[in-house]
């Protein structure tokens, strides 16, 4: 076991580590420089016509859901803890600097991610039910041809296990450890029934998610086209009250930001330890995790849309990372920094998660709010991620199996919520994260040996356009 522990951390350390780090934004630089940097030049062509037409009524036929809702799945999946505890992580050991990085790896992961999107529509395929299937395996297979098609094999074994851990395990753990936060503030006593109620939370979560799971793609996309906007709307409007209440703060935070990304040590103090390769580490691993631009995830549900044109579809990619880490992450840096309660703790492991977050609520709301808070956000957040990576990991199983493995893996999905809420599955989460980073290997190969169709693609489409 101990040596599974090792070669797993070994592993780990270098696909989150700064090697892979750079070859993901690298891509994205390379991807931005051939399209000529579409997610600034077409940025408010996007908005138009993502957002801006969220209240458009739209129908999708049988398989398919709607260009939103597909969208909405992705978000899902894509916003979960990693925008509250990830972003806090950073923060505290990369110091604030982390926030400049976490920026920079959004900006070119929105062309990352609209490569990806547009991909995934053009050489995507029906099932057996009839519904559209894609990815990057199936952007593998179909786009490069049979001798390819062990690599598709690759990033589907990868997802599927994958979905266990960052999909699962590590948000129902999240959702666990908050409800019982909320139980404690209000009965101390609570902490020695901390077992039973992360049991019930499991067995609450783990009901809603066969619920919605029996009604197959259609039904995921109805739940998290209301959930997602709605947990947005909220999280967004809690943290920029806390933002507006210490707005005296807000040019010396952003001051911290520009001056902690390039001298880590006038910010924090040289005692700590954060240099600038620590700080561009954290910011960059933390947006990478957030926005999983590169890491071939989201693909999957965008290519279930009703949506013809790759293109339309792709500028959904850069609305998603948009509103995921520039939106979403950065307003829980700016709650954690206008609120002071990250300084005197940075390199602290301890107080790198969701606990430093929930203080800097309180600082407004109060303890016992302020928990409640996060509880509501976190629940609503980690529940659409396990939707999201449910879909995901069933698609993955799928192009490996066929349609026969589905109903198998749903229901081992199902019982792992449960477990993870109760069990003690580091080690499962651990190598779950780490094929979560692998994941990213054969996709920015597909991503990178495909450029030159969603070059061609791009420039036709605004060309026509014109």
């Amino acid at each position: 076991m101990e040596a599974i522990v090792k070669l797993n951390s070994a592993i780990n350390g270098f696909v989150w580590g700064p090697v892979m780090l750079v070859l993901l934004v690298g891509t994205g630089i390379y991807l931005s420089i051939a399209t000529g940097f579409v997610q600034f030049r077409r940025f408010g062509y996007a908005m138009k016509n993502t957002i801006g037409k969220v209240f458009h009524k739209t129908e999708a036929g049988h398989g398919e859901i709607t260009p939103f809702q597909a969208v909405t799945t992705a978000l899902a999946a894509t916003v979960g803890t990693g925008n509250i505890a990830g972003v806090t992580g950073a923060i505290i050991l990369g110091g604030p600097g982390a926030v400049f990085w976490m920026w920079i790896s959004a900006l070119v992961g929105m062309c990352t991610k609209y490569a990806e999107v547009l991909l995934a529509v053009k050489y995507r395929e029906r099932n057996e039910k009839g519904e559209w299937v894609g990815g990057p395996m199936y952007y593998i297979k179909n786009g490069l041809g049979k001798n390819f098609k062990w690599l598709g094999g690759v990033f589907a074994v990868l997802g599927a296990i994958a979905a266990f851990g960052i999909g699962n395990i590590s948000q129902i753990n999240s959702i666990a450890d908050s409800v019982n936060q909320v139980a404690q503030a209000f009965n101390p006593a609570a902490a020695g029934a901390r077992g039973t109620i992360s049991l019930i939370t499991g067995i609450a979560v783990a009901a809603f998610v066969a619920l919605v799971l029996l009604g197959g793609v259609k039904r995921i996309g109805q739940v998290t086209e209301k959930l997602v906007p709605f947990m947005a709307i909220i999280y967004i409007v809690c943290a920029l009250i806390v933002v507006i209440v210490n707005a005296g703060r807000i040019p010396a935070v952003f001051g911290m930001i520009f001056t902690g990304a390039f001298n880590p040590s006038a910010v924090v103090g040289g005692a700590v330890g954060i240099t600038i390769r620590l700080a561009m580490t954290k910011g960059v691993g933390r947006g990478v995790f957030s926005n999983e631009a590169g890491l071939g995830s989201a693909p999957i549900a965008h290519a279930s849309t009703s949506e013809r044109d790759p293109v339309k579809q792709g500028l959904y990619g850069i609305f998603e990372v948009f509103m995921d880490t520039i939106v979403i992450c950065t307003l829980t840096a700016l709650v954690v920094l206008c609120s002071g309660v990250a300084e005197g703790h940075w390199g602290d492991g301890a107080l790198a998660g969701a606990s430093t977050t929930i203080a800097g609520f309180a600082t407004v709301f109060g303890a016992k709010f302020g928990s409640i808070l996060l509880a509501v956000g976190l629940l609503l957040f980690a529940t659409s991620t396990i939707l999201g990576w449910s879909l995901y990991g069933v698609r993955c199983i799928e192009y490996l199996l066929g349609h026969k493995a589905v109903k198998p893996y749903q229901i081992l999905f199902v019982i792992v919520v449960v477990l993870g809420a109760v069990a003690d599955l580091t080690l499962v989460w651990d190598i779950s994260d780490t094929l979560n980073g692998l994941m990213a290997i054969p996709n920015l190969i597909g991503l990178l040996l495909l450029s030159p169709v969603v070059i061609k693609t791009t420039r036709d489409y605004f060309k026509a356009l014109k």
